[in-house]
Protein backbone atom coordinates (compact mmCIF):
# COMPACT_ATOMS: atom_id res chain seq x y z
CA UNK A 1 0.00 0.00 0.00
CA UNK A 2 0.97 3.73 -0.66
CA UNK A 3 1.59 6.19 1.95
CA UNK A 4 -1.19 8.02 1.10
CA UNK A 5 -3.36 5.33 1.31
CA UNK A 6 -1.90 3.98 4.41
CA UNK A 7 -2.65 7.38 6.06
CA UNK A 8 -6.11 7.83 4.25
CA UNK A 9 -7.54 4.46 5.84
CA UNK A 10 -6.64 5.88 9.58
CA UNK A 11 -8.86 7.47 11.59
CA UNK A 12 -7.88 8.78 14.86
CA UNK A 13 -10.39 10.20 17.62
CA UNK A 14 -11.43 10.72 20.89
CA UNK A 15 -14.44 9.99 23.22
CA UNK A 16 -15.03 12.81 25.91
CA UNK A 17 -18.18 13.14 28.22
CA UNK A 18 -19.34 14.02 31.46
CA UNK A 19 -18.18 11.06 34.22
CA UNK A 20 -20.79 7.98 34.06
CA UNK A 21 -22.28 8.80 30.39
CA UNK A 22 -20.71 5.92 29.54
CA UNK A 23 -18.18 6.90 27.50
CA UNK A 24 -15.77 3.75 28.70
CA UNK A 25 -18.68 1.35 27.99
CA UNK A 26 -19.16 3.01 24.43
CA UNK A 27 -15.74 2.71 23.67
CA UNK A 28 -15.62 -1.60 24.94
CA UNK A 29 -18.85 -1.48 22.74
CA UNK A 30 -17.13 0.37 19.37
CA UNK A 31 -14.19 -2.52 20.05
CA UNK A 32 -16.83 -5.38 20.52
CA UNK A 33 -18.22 -4.19 16.34
CA UNK A 34 -14.85 -3.77 15.18
CA UNK A 35 -13.95 -7.04 16.42
CA UNK A 36 -11.25 -6.33 18.90
CA UNK A 37 -12.80 -8.23 21.56
CA UNK A 38 -15.07 -11.44 21.82
CA UNK A 39 -17.02 -9.90 25.09
CA UNK A 40 -17.36 -7.03 26.91
CA UNK A 41 -16.10 -6.67 30.06
CA UNK A 42 -18.83 -6.03 32.84
CA UNK A 43 -18.21 -2.38 33.15
CA UNK A 44 -20.41 -1.51 35.87
CA UNK A 45 -20.05 -4.33 38.13
CA UNK A 46 -17.18 -4.23 40.21
CA UNK A 47 -18.35 -7.55 41.70
CA UNK A 48 -16.75 -8.80 38.55
CA UNK A 49 -13.03 -8.76 38.57
CA UNK A 50 -13.17 -7.85 35.21
CA UNK A 51 -13.28 -4.32 34.39
CA UNK A 52 -13.02 -2.42 31.20
CA UNK A 53 -10.76 -3.04 28.41
CA UNK A 54 -9.55 0.76 28.24
CA UNK A 55 -9.39 0.74 32.24
CA UNK A 56 -6.11 -1.11 33.28
CA UNK A 57 -4.21 0.64 36.29
CA UNK A 58 -5.58 -1.32 39.65
CA UNK A 59 -7.10 2.15 40.87
CA UNK A 60 -9.49 2.52 37.90
CA UNK A 61 -11.08 -0.41 38.62
CA UNK A 62 -11.59 -0.32 42.76
CA UNK A 63 -13.13 3.08 41.65
CA UNK A 64 -14.57 2.36 38.53
CA UNK A 65 -13.55 5.66 36.70
CA UNK A 66 -10.88 6.17 33.98
CA UNK A 67 -7.89 7.83 35.30
CA UNK A 68 -5.88 7.85 32.53
CA UNK A 69 -6.26 8.10 28.54
CA UNK A 70 -5.51 5.07 27.19
CA UNK A 71 -5.56 3.80 23.31
CA UNK A 72 -7.02 1.49 21.38
CA UNK A 73 -6.61 0.46 18.28
CA UNK A 74 -8.46 -1.66 15.58
CA UNK A 75 -9.64 -2.29 11.94
CA UNK A 76 -12.69 -2.21 10.36
CA UNK A 77 -14.00 -2.15 7.06
CA UNK A 78 -10.89 -1.64 6.04
CA UNK A 79 -9.91 1.49 7.96
CA UNK A 80 -7.34 1.65 11.21
CA UNK A 81 -9.52 3.19 13.82
CA UNK A 82 -7.55 4.70 16.86
CA UNK A 83 -9.40 5.56 19.76
CA UNK A 84 -8.40 7.38 23.11
CA UNK A 85 -10.31 7.14 25.82
CA UNK A 86 -10.29 9.76 28.26
CA UNK A 87 -10.98 10.44 31.87
CA UNK A 88 -14.01 12.29 32.27
CA UNK A 89 -13.56 13.38 36.28
CA UNK A 90 -13.08 16.88 36.45
CA UNK A 91 -9.78 16.09 38.60
CA UNK A 92 -8.00 14.63 35.16
CA UNK A 93 -8.98 17.20 33.03
CA UNK A 94 -5.64 18.45 31.98
CA UNK A 95 -4.82 14.93 30.71
CA UNK A 96 -8.03 15.01 28.80
CA UNK A 97 -6.96 18.56 27.25
CA UNK A 98 -3.91 17.37 25.89
CA UNK A 99 -5.02 14.42 24.24
CA UNK A 100 -7.24 16.82 22.66
CA UNK A 101 -4.31 17.65 20.79
CA UNK A 102 -3.83 14.42 19.34
CA UNK A 103 -6.99 13.86 17.88
CA UNK A 104 -8.42 14.10 14.51
CA UNK A 105 -12.45 14.07 15.99
CA UNK A 106 -14.22 13.46 18.66
CA UNK A 107 -17.49 11.58 19.76
CA UNK A 108 -19.01 13.32 22.74
CA UNK A 109 -21.52 11.52 25.01
CA UNK A 110 -24.43 12.52 26.40
CA UNK A 111 -26.52 10.46 29.05
CA UNK A 112 -30.40 11.07 27.90
CA UNK A 113 -31.38 11.23 31.54
CA UNK A 114 -29.06 14.33 33.01
CA UNK A 115 -28.62 15.98 29.41
CA UNK A 116 -25.66 18.38 28.96
CA UNK A 117 -23.69 18.18 32.04
CA UNK A 118 -20.42 20.33 33.19
CA UNK A 119 -17.43 18.70 32.45
CA UNK A 120 -18.85 18.01 28.66
CA UNK A 121 -19.28 21.60 28.29
CA UNK A 122 -15.89 22.28 29.56
CA UNK A 123 -14.52 19.78 26.93
CA UNK A 124 -16.75 20.84 23.73
CA UNK A 125 -15.22 24.16 24.38
CA UNK A 126 -11.86 23.23 24.07
CA UNK A 127 -12.95 21.16 20.94
CA UNK A 128 -14.78 24.05 19.39
CA UNK A 129 -11.85 26.37 19.88
CA UNK A 130 -9.80 23.59 17.93
CA UNK A 131 -12.55 23.58 15.36
CA UNK A 132 -12.50 19.83 15.90
CA UNK A 133 -15.34 17.65 14.24
CA UNK A 134 -17.32 16.55 16.39
CA UNK A 135 -19.87 13.59 16.73
CA UNK A 136 -22.64 13.79 19.53
CA UNK A 137 -24.21 9.84 21.13
CA UNK A 138 -27.06 10.19 23.11
CA UNK A 139 -26.97 7.18 25.22
CA UNK A 140 -29.11 5.39 27.62
CA UNK A 141 -32.28 5.74 25.25
CA UNK A 142 -33.09 2.17 27.18
CA UNK A 143 -34.02 4.49 30.24
CA UNK A 144 -36.36 6.94 31.19
CA UNK A 145 -34.96 10.49 30.18
CA UNK A 146 -35.79 13.72 28.46
CA UNK A 147 -38.07 14.16 25.17
CA UNK A 148 -35.20 13.66 21.94
CA UNK A 149 -36.60 17.09 20.87
CA UNK A 150 -35.99 18.87 24.43
CA UNK A 151 -32.15 17.01 23.97
CA UNK A 152 -31.27 18.72 21.32
CA UNK A 153 -32.37 21.98 21.96
CA UNK A 154 -30.01 21.73 25.05
CA UNK A 155 -26.97 20.13 23.02
CA UNK A 156 -27.56 23.24 20.87
CA UNK A 157 -27.91 25.83 23.57
CA UNK A 158 -25.60 24.65 25.99
CA UNK A 159 -23.03 23.59 23.79
CA UNK A 160 -23.55 25.71 20.68
CA UNK A 161 -23.44 23.49 18.36
CA UNK A 162 -25.41 23.26 15.44
CA UNK A 163 -26.71 20.13 15.41
CA UNK A 164 -28.02 17.40 12.71
CA UNK A 165 -29.60 13.88 14.18
CA UNK A 166 -28.38 11.52 11.95
CA UNK A 167 -30.23 8.54 13.58
CA UNK A 168 -33.51 8.85 15.85
CA UNK A 169 -35.44 7.11 19.00
CA UNK A 170 -38.27 5.32 18.53
CA UNK A 171 -39.81 5.37 22.00
CA UNK A 172 -37.69 6.19 25.07
CA UNK A 173 -37.24 3.96 28.52
CA UNK A 174 -39.77 0.99 29.01
CA UNK A 175 -41.26 2.09 25.56
CA UNK A 176 -38.03 2.09 23.32
CA UNK A 177 -38.61 0.44 20.28
CA UNK A 178 -35.72 1.01 18.51
CA UNK A 179 -33.86 3.48 16.32
CA UNK A 180 -34.91 5.01 12.82
CA UNK A 181 -31.56 5.37 11.13
CA UNK A 182 -31.88 8.28 8.74
CA UNK A 183 -28.57 8.24 7.42
CA UNK A 184 -28.57 4.20 5.91
CA UNK A 185 -32.59 4.79 5.86
CA UNK A 186 -32.67 1.57 7.86
CA UNK A 187 -34.67 0.37 11.44
CA UNK A 188 -33.03 -1.55 14.19
CA UNK A 189 -35.42 -3.34 16.52
CA UNK A 190 -34.45 -3.46 20.28
CA UNK A 191 -35.86 -6.78 21.96
CA UNK A 192 -35.39 -6.32 25.99
CA UNK A 193 -35.38 -10.35 25.86
CA UNK A 194 -31.34 -10.55 23.98
CA UNK A 195 -30.10 -7.46 25.81
CA UNK A 196 -26.37 -8.71 24.30
CA UNK A 197 -27.54 -9.74 20.51
CA UNK A 198 -27.82 -7.19 18.05
CA UNK A 199 -31.25 -7.14 15.96
CA UNK A 200 -30.71 -7.07 12.08
CA UNK A 201 -31.47 -4.05 10.88
CA UNK A 202 -34.45 -3.48 8.05
CA UNK A 203 -34.22 -1.48 5.15
CA UNK A 204 -37.13 1.39 4.66
CA UNK A 205 -36.48 3.88 2.38
CA UNK A 206 -40.28 4.70 2.51
CA UNK A 207 -42.11 5.74 5.85
CA UNK A 208 -45.26 5.59 4.71
CA UNK A 209 -45.17 1.80 4.07
CA UNK A 210 -47.91 0.10 5.90
CA UNK A 211 -45.30 -2.72 6.90
CA UNK A 212 -43.99 0.34 9.03
CA UNK A 213 -47.27 -0.40 11.35
CA UNK A 214 -46.98 -3.81 11.75
CA UNK A 215 -43.35 -4.26 12.57
CA UNK A 216 -43.18 -1.66 15.47
CA UNK A 217 -47.70 -0.99 15.99
CA UNK A 218 -49.68 1.72 14.42
CA UNK A 219 -49.31 4.54 17.06
CA UNK A 220 -45.45 4.05 17.66
CA UNK A 221 -45.58 4.30 13.43
CA UNK A 222 -47.46 7.67 12.96
CA UNK A 223 -45.31 9.36 15.54
CA UNK A 224 -41.95 8.32 14.28
CA UNK A 225 -43.35 9.68 10.75
CA UNK A 226 -44.53 13.05 12.25
CA UNK A 227 -41.32 13.17 13.80
CA UNK A 228 -39.41 12.44 11.19
CA UNK A 229 -41.08 15.12 9.12
CA UNK A 230 -40.23 17.36 11.75
CA UNK A 231 -36.47 16.59 11.95
CA UNK A 232 -36.14 17.19 8.29
CA UNK A 233 -37.87 20.80 8.48
CA UNK A 234 -35.83 21.93 12.20
CA UNK A 235 -32.75 20.66 11.34
CA UNK A 236 -30.20 21.31 8.24
CA UNK A 237 -29.42 18.40 6.17
CA UNK A 238 -26.47 16.96 7.01
CA UNK A 239 -23.17 18.21 4.99
CA UNK A 240 -19.97 16.55 5.59
CA UNK A 241 -17.57 20.10 4.39
CA UNK A 242 -19.57 21.85 7.53
CA UNK A 243 -19.19 18.73 9.82
CA UNK A 244 -15.26 18.76 8.84
CA UNK A 245 -14.77 22.48 9.61
CA UNK A 246 -16.51 21.54 13.03
CA UNK A 247 -19.55 23.64 12.19
CA UNK A 248 -22.34 21.41 12.17
CA UNK A 249 -22.13 18.09 14.49
CA UNK A 250 -24.61 14.91 13.52
CA UNK A 251 -26.86 12.92 16.78
CA UNK A 252 -27.03 9.46 17.01
CA UNK A 253 -29.05 8.00 19.50
CA UNK A 254 -29.10 4.72 21.36
CA UNK A 255 -27.81 2.22 24.31
CA UNK A 256 -24.26 1.62 24.44
CA UNK A 257 -24.65 -1.21 27.46
CA UNK A 258 -27.03 -2.94 25.13
CA UNK A 259 -25.25 -2.75 22.14
CA UNK A 260 -28.00 -0.76 20.81
CA UNK A 261 -27.12 2.28 17.88
CA UNK A 262 -23.74 1.49 18.33
CA UNK A 263 -23.07 -0.23 14.77
CA UNK A 264 -24.49 2.83 13.06
CA UNK A 265 -22.13 5.23 15.17
CA UNK A 266 -19.30 3.36 13.74
CA UNK A 267 -20.56 3.00 10.53
CA UNK A 268 -21.55 6.52 9.95
CA UNK A 269 -18.02 7.23 11.31
CA UNK A 270 -16.12 5.54 9.29
CA UNK A 271 -17.76 7.27 6.48
CA UNK A 272 -17.41 11.10 7.38
CA UNK A 273 -14.85 10.93 10.13
CA UNK A 274 -11.61 12.78 8.94
CA UNK A 275 -8.31 11.28 7.94
CA UNK A 276 -5.20 12.54 9.43
CA UNK A 277 -4.98 16.49 9.79
CA UNK A 278 -2.37 18.73 9.37
CA UNK A 279 -0.50 20.90 12.37
CA UNK A 280 0.77 23.56 13.26
CA UNK A 281 4.66 23.79 14.45
CA UNK A 282 6.86 26.77 15.43
CA UNK A 283 8.03 27.40 11.85
CA UNK A 284 5.34 26.13 9.69
CA UNK A 285 2.40 24.19 9.30
CA UNK A 286 2.86 20.02 8.56
CA UNK A 287 0.96 17.95 6.36
CA UNK A 288 -0.06 14.41 7.07
CA UNK A 289 0.80 12.97 3.80
CA UNK A 290 4.42 14.84 3.90
CA UNK A 291 7.05 11.63 3.22
CA UNK A 292 9.33 12.72 6.52
CA UNK A 293 7.92 11.57 9.51
CA UNK A 294 7.25 14.38 12.40
CA UNK A 295 5.27 13.52 15.75
CA UNK A 296 5.45 14.79 19.51
CA UNK A 297 4.89 13.48 22.98
CA UNK A 298 1.19 13.78 24.07
CA UNK A 299 1.16 11.50 27.10
CA UNK A 300 3.93 10.01 29.24
CA UNK A 301 2.54 6.81 31.63
CA UNK A 302 5.03 5.39 33.95
CA UNK A 303 4.57 1.96 34.90
CA UNK A 304 2.24 0.61 32.43
CA UNK A 305 3.36 -2.79 33.69
CA UNK A 306 3.98 -3.25 37.34
CA UNK A 307 7.08 -5.91 37.17
CA UNK A 308 9.21 -3.65 35.23
CA UNK A 309 9.56 0.02 36.38
CA UNK A 310 8.69 1.35 32.31
CA UNK A 311 8.02 4.41 31.17
CA UNK A 312 6.14 5.00 27.92
CA UNK A 313 6.03 7.91 25.71
CA UNK A 314 3.09 8.53 24.01
CA UNK A 315 3.63 9.78 20.32
CA UNK A 316 1.22 11.38 17.92
CA UNK A 317 2.42 10.53 14.41
CA UNK A 318 1.42 14.06 12.12
CA UNK A 319 3.60 12.89 9.42
CA UNK A 320 4.98 10.47 6.95
CA UNK A 321 5.94 6.94 7.96
CA UNK A 322 7.60 5.83 11.96
CA UNK A 323 9.87 2.88 11.58
CA UNK A 324 11.69 1.12 14.15
CA UNK A 325 15.22 1.43 14.51
CA UNK A 326 16.08 4.44 12.15
CA UNK A 327 17.46 7.72 13.39
CA UNK A 328 15.19 10.36 14.31
CA UNK A 329 16.06 13.86 16.14
CA UNK A 330 14.88 14.85 19.59
CA UNK A 331 14.27 18.30 18.61
CA UNK A 332 14.43 19.80 22.45
CA UNK A 333 17.44 17.71 23.19
CA UNK A 334 19.09 18.00 19.59
CA UNK A 335 20.49 14.59 19.47
CA UNK A 336 19.44 11.68 17.45
CA UNK A 337 17.45 8.66 19.11
CA UNK A 338 16.78 4.98 17.86
CA UNK A 339 13.45 3.12 19.30
CA UNK A 340 14.05 -0.77 18.69
CA UNK A 341 10.89 -1.85 19.95
CA UNK A 342 8.23 1.01 19.14
CA UNK A 343 4.52 -0.16 20.84
CA UNK A 344 1.13 -0.12 19.23
CA UNK A 345 -1.66 -0.54 21.99
CA UNK A 346 -4.35 -2.36 22.97
CA UNK A 347 -5.40 -0.71 26.30
CA UNK A 348 -2.51 -2.33 28.44
CA UNK A 349 -1.30 -4.87 25.72
CA UNK A 350 1.01 -3.71 23.27
CA UNK A 351 3.04 -5.37 20.34
CA UNK A 352 5.90 -4.21 18.81
CA UNK A 353 5.75 -2.56 15.21
CA UNK A 354 8.33 -2.88 12.33
CA UNK A 355 5.90 0.89 10.95
CA UNK A 356 3.58 3.11 11.74
CA UNK A 357 2.23 5.92 9.66
CA UNK A 358 -0.19 9.49 10.02
CA UNK A 359 -2.70 9.76 12.37
CA UNK A 360 -0.99 6.66 14.20
CA UNK A 361 -0.24 6.83 18.43
CA UNK A 362 2.88 4.68 18.95
CA UNK A 363 4.30 4.29 22.60
CA UNK A 364 8.18 4.46 22.99
CA UNK A 365 10.15 3.15 26.00
CA UNK A 366 11.49 6.30 27.36
CA UNK A 367 14.40 6.23 30.19
CA UNK A 368 13.60 9.89 31.32
CA UNK A 369 14.29 11.95 28.17
CA UNK A 370 11.19 12.83 27.14
CA UNK A 371 8.56 15.41 28.61
CA UNK A 372 4.93 16.46 26.96
CA UNK A 373 4.89 18.38 23.75
CA UNK A 374 8.43 16.68 22.81
CA UNK A 375 8.79 16.64 18.82
CA UNK A 376 10.78 14.31 17.39
CA UNK A 377 11.48 14.42 13.39
CA UNK A 378 14.06 13.27 10.68
CA UNK A 379 16.19 15.89 11.12
CA UNK A 380 13.70 19.69 10.88
CA UNK A 381 14.25 21.98 13.96
CA UNK A 382 10.22 22.55 14.81
CA UNK A 383 8.22 22.07 17.42
CA UNK A 384 4.19 21.30 18.06
CA UNK A 385 2.59 24.27 18.95
CA UNK A 386 -0.51 23.60 21.40
CA UNK A 387 0.14 21.26 24.07
CA UNK A 388 0.63 23.74 27.47
CA UNK A 389 1.22 22.91 31.59
CA UNK A 390 -2.03 24.48 33.00
CA UNK A 391 -1.31 26.20 36.20
CA UNK A 392 -2.54 23.69 39.31
CA UNK A 393 -5.66 24.75 41.63
CA UNK A 394 -4.45 22.37 44.25
CA UNK A 395 -1.26 22.82 46.61
CA UNK A 396 -0.22 20.82 49.18
CA UNK A 397 3.22 20.11 50.78
CA UNK A 398 4.65 16.27 50.24
CA UNK A 399 6.42 14.28 52.91
CA UNK A 400 7.90 11.53 53.33
CA UNK A 401 5.76 8.69 55.60
CA UNK A 402 9.05 6.10 55.40
CA UNK A 403 12.42 7.75 55.61
CA UNK A 404 14.13 4.14 54.62
CA UNK A 405 12.24 4.53 50.87
CA UNK A 406 13.96 7.99 50.22
CA UNK A 407 14.90 6.75 46.86
CA UNK A 408 12.15 4.56 46.10
CA UNK A 409 10.12 7.89 46.59
CA UNK A 410 12.06 10.44 44.77
CA UNK A 411 11.71 7.55 41.66
CA UNK A 412 8.33 7.61 41.79
CA UNK A 413 7.26 11.45 42.41
CA UNK A 414 9.92 12.01 39.31
CA UNK A 415 8.36 9.33 37.23
CA UNK A 416 4.62 10.00 38.46
CA UNK A 417 5.20 13.92 37.88
CA UNK A 418 6.89 13.08 33.74
CA UNK A 419 3.14 11.75 33.18
CA UNK A 420 1.98 15.34 33.32
CA UNK A 421 -0.71 14.80 36.10
CA UNK A 422 -0.04 16.98 38.72
CA UNK A 423 3.31 19.23 39.11
CA UNK A 424 6.66 19.03 41.43
CA UNK A 425 7.23 22.74 42.72
CA UNK A 426 10.95 22.73 45.26
CA UNK A 427 11.07 25.92 47.16
CA UNK A 428 13.93 27.90 46.66
CA UNK A 429 14.45 28.97 50.53
CA UNK A 430 14.07 25.71 52.01
CA UNK A 431 13.60 23.05 48.98
CA UNK A 432 10.31 21.79 50.54
CA UNK A 433 8.45 19.98 47.55
CA UNK A 434 4.95 21.03 46.97
CA UNK A 435 2.81 18.92 44.94
CA UNK A 436 -0.11 21.24 42.72
CA UNK A 437 -2.89 19.59 40.82
CA UNK A 438 -5.63 19.93 38.81
CA UNK A 439 -8.09 18.38 40.84
CA UNK A 440 -7.93 17.34 44.72
CA UNK A 441 -8.31 13.00 43.86
CA UNK A 442 -5.03 13.41 41.87
CA UNK A 443 -3.53 12.70 45.40
CA UNK A 444 -5.50 9.97 46.07
CA UNK A 445 -4.17 8.86 43.31
CA UNK A 446 -0.65 10.09 43.71
CA UNK A 447 -0.80 8.10 47.11
CA UNK A 448 -1.91 5.21 46.09
CA UNK A 449 0.76 4.40 43.26
CA UNK A 450 3.36 5.75 44.83
CA UNK A 451 2.49 3.10 47.37
CA UNK A 452 1.42 0.30 45.05
CA UNK A 453 4.13 0.97 42.06
CA UNK A 454 7.24 2.25 44.16
CA UNK A 455 6.58 0.79 48.10
CA UNK A 456 6.71 4.59 48.93
CA UNK A 457 4.59 5.99 51.42
CA UNK A 458 3.82 9.83 51.79
CA UNK A 459 1.94 12.20 53.60
CA UNK A 460 0.19 15.62 53.12
CA UNK A 461 0.20 18.90 54.42
CA UNK A 462 -2.00 21.90 53.73
CA UNK A 463 -0.33 25.57 52.01
CA UNK A 464 -2.29 28.03 50.81
CA UNK A 465 -1.66 28.94 47.63
CA UNK A 466 -4.34 30.12 44.87
CA UNK A 467 -2.08 29.89 41.83
CA UNK A 468 1.39 28.92 40.47
CA UNK A 469 2.81 31.41 37.86
CA UNK A 470 5.70 30.97 35.79
CA UNK A 471 8.25 33.60 35.69
CA UNK A 472 9.20 35.28 32.66
CA UNK A 473 12.04 38.39 32.41
CA UNK A 474 14.32 39.85 29.64
CA UNK A 475 16.93 40.36 32.16
CA UNK A 476 17.85 38.57 35.28
CA UNK A 477 20.38 40.75 36.54
CA UNK A 478 18.50 43.72 36.39
CA UNK A 479 17.69 46.00 39.40
CA UNK A 480 13.93 45.14 39.57
CA UNK A 481 14.33 41.21 38.95
CA UNK A 482 16.65 41.10 42.06
CA UNK A 483 14.04 43.42 43.98
CA UNK A 484 11.53 40.88 42.96
CA UNK A 485 13.59 38.08 44.04
CA UNK A 486 14.51 39.33 47.58
CA UNK A 487 11.26 40.35 48.61
CA UNK A 488 8.70 37.44 47.16
CA UNK A 489 12.07 34.60 48.62
CA UNK A 490 9.72 32.83 50.43
CA UNK A 491 7.23 32.11 47.67
CA UNK A 492 9.93 31.45 44.84
CA UNK A 493 9.84 27.80 43.74
CA UNK A 494 11.22 25.85 40.84
CA UNK A 495 8.91 23.54 38.70
CA UNK A 496 10.53 20.20 37.62
CA UNK A 497 12.71 21.08 34.48
CA UNK A 498 13.86 24.27 36.32
CA UNK A 499 11.91 27.01 35.45
CA UNK A 500 11.34 30.41 38.26
CA UNK A 501 7.68 29.97 39.48
CA UNK A 502 5.82 32.29 41.76
CA UNK A 503 3.50 30.77 43.95
CA UNK A 504 1.18 33.76 45.09
CA UNK A 505 -1.22 33.25 47.49
CA UNK A 506 -4.47 35.50 46.20
CA UNK A 507 -5.55 36.79 42.98
CA UNK A 508 -4.85 40.67 44.77
CA UNK A 509 -1.36 39.41 45.36
CA UNK A 510 -0.73 38.73 41.32
CA UNK A 511 -2.07 42.15 40.54
CA UNK A 512 0.21 43.68 43.32
CA UNK A 513 2.97 42.17 41.79
CA UNK A 514 2.44 42.58 37.99
CA UNK A 515 1.55 46.51 39.24
CA UNK A 516 5.14 46.78 41.35
CA UNK A 517 7.18 44.61 38.80
CA UNK A 518 6.10 45.47 35.62
CA UNK A 519 9.47 43.80 33.61
CA UNK A 520 8.62 40.97 35.22
CA UNK A 521 6.05 38.63 33.27
CA UNK A 522 4.06 35.94 35.33
CA UNK A 523 1.90 33.07 33.33
CA UNK A 524 -0.19 30.71 34.15
CA UNK A 525 0.69 28.65 31.71
CA UNK A 526 4.19 26.88 31.16
CA UNK A 527 4.27 27.00 27.40
CA UNK A 528 5.01 30.88 26.66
Amino acid sequence: MSLETEISRRKTFGIVAHPDAGKTTLTEKLLLFGGAIQEAGAVKSNKIKKGATSDFMEIERQRGISVATSVLAFDYKNKKINILDTPGHKDFAEDTFRTLTAVDSVIVVVDVAKGVEEQTEKLVEVCRMRNIPMLVFVNKMDREGKDAFDLMDEIEQKLSLRVTPLSWPIGIGSTFKGIYNIWEKNIGLFSNENKQKISESIAFDNLDDPELDTIIGESFAENLRNEIELVTEVYPKFDNEEYMSGRLQPVFFGSALNNFGVRELLDAFVDIAPHPQSKETTTRIVEPFEHNFSGFVFKIHANMDPKHRDRLAFVKIVSGKFERNKNYLHVRQGKNMKFSSPNAFFADKKEIVDESFAGDIVGLHDTGNFRIGDTLTEGEKMMFKGIPSFSPEHFRYINNADPLKAKQLEKGIDQLMDEGVAQLFTLEMNNRKIIGTVGALQYEVIQYRLEHEYGAKVSYEPISIFKACWVEVEDEKSAEFQEFKRVKQKYLAHDKFGQLVFLADSSFTIQMTQEKYPSVKLHFVSEF
